[in-house]
């Protein structure tokens, strides 16, 4: 006995869009005047295309309109999709591929888990969309990461209890996310900085469901 399903996150786990992104906010914030870094940008990471946009306005945004913040994701997010126009399987992480077979070879569920609301576009333009049983984004949650609101929407749409899920995650909000949701949480990063997972490991390369399944509630019983 072990997991039912695996429900992954999508930047910087299958792919990373994480340079785009930083691309599309810091031309964002050039624009407005905010200062904006590498540094800056790494405490975005898991963060909703909206509360990101909260934390590069700082002060200002409690005297910023809601119609001026929208027009302002919008502009990032056009920014963005300018950048990921050319994305292709060659953009694929090592080891996504071998990982998402390995699991459908074990006849669990797939899903994926991302706040990003361009989600499902690049799925397409990696060509793996097929390859997911659900589909769970930003457009189908009121509350980003790290509520686990976006990780119970996909365990329900597959039909599985939170308990019998692992999640996969890069960012830290992704895993507090995760365990608040009462799962089992596969860091994919350094162990040092997502402290809360169940166990890291440096990408999807490293990705050993047999080894993995032992992490399952399910497994001590």
């Amino acid at each position: 006995m072990g997991f039912k399903a695996v429900i992954f996150d999508l930047d910087g786990v299958i792919t990373d869009t994480a340079h785009y992104h930083y691309l599309a906010w810091k031309r964002l914030a050039d624009a407005i005047g905010m200062p904006f870094d590498l540094a800056f940008n790494e405490r975005l990471k898991g963060i909703d295309r909206m509360g990101s946009l909260e934390l590069i306005l700082g002060a200002a945004a409690a005297t910023t309109t809601p119609e001026r913040k929208l027009a302002l994701a919008d502009s990032k997010n056009t920014y963005y999709r300018q950048l990921i126009a050319d994305m292709s399987a060659a953009d694929l992480l090592p080891g996504a591929v071998a990982a998402l077979e390995a699991v459908r070879g074990a006849g669990l569920g797939i899903g994926l888990a991302s706040v990003s609301k361009n989600a499902v576009e690049v799925l397409a333009r990696l060509g793996i969309a097929e390859r997911f049983d659900v589909v769970v984004d930003a457009a189908r949650i009121a509350r980003g990461k790290p509520d686990p609101e976006i990780f119970l929407t996909a365990a329900h749409s597959l039909g599985v209890a939170p308990a019998d899920c692992l999640g996969v995650e890069d960012a830290v909000a992704g895993v507090s996310a995760i365990k608040r949701a009462g799962m089992v949480a596969l860091g994919v990063g350094l162990p040092e900085v997502l402290t809360e997972a169940d166990l890291v490991i440096s990408g999807l390369d490293r990705f050993d469901l047999a080894s993995l399944q032992a992490l399952s509630p399910q497994a001590a019983i």
